[in-house]
């Protein structure tokens, strides 16, 4: 399945809280969360490399429609309740429309 639709996010956790950012978005990865639809293609989250406390997260889904009907949901409201709690600023997004490229995960 292709991402016809996708963005990044960068995260700003408060001091010491990127840690429990991290665990936090991987919770979308579980079981009747975002990330385990079979919509969402691609889910990545990073760590920058100069602060711990700074998080990108990359998705790519077959459309937006999708995105936002998944996004909608009860399991990805929860979610997105919990890391507003973390976040020291508000969070940066860029979409995009994916052309081509490769996932090996």
């Amino acid at each position: 399945m292709l991402a016809n639709y996708g963005f990044s996010a960068t995260l700003t956790a408060m001091p010491g809280m990127g840690g429990r950012l991290v665990d936090l978005l991987l919770t979308g990865l579980n079981e009747g969360s975002p990330g385990a639809s079979e919509h969402c293609v691609v889910y990545l989250v990073s760590r920058s490399a100069s602060d711990p406390d700074v998080i990108h997260v990359t998705e790519g889904w077959t459309g937006e429609e999708d995105h936002h009907k998944i996004f909608a949901g009860e399991a990805a409201q929860a979610i997105v309740t919990q890391i507003a709690g973390l976040l020291a600023k508000e969070s940066e997004y860029t979409d995009y429309v994916p052309v081509l490229g490769k996932t090996a995960f």
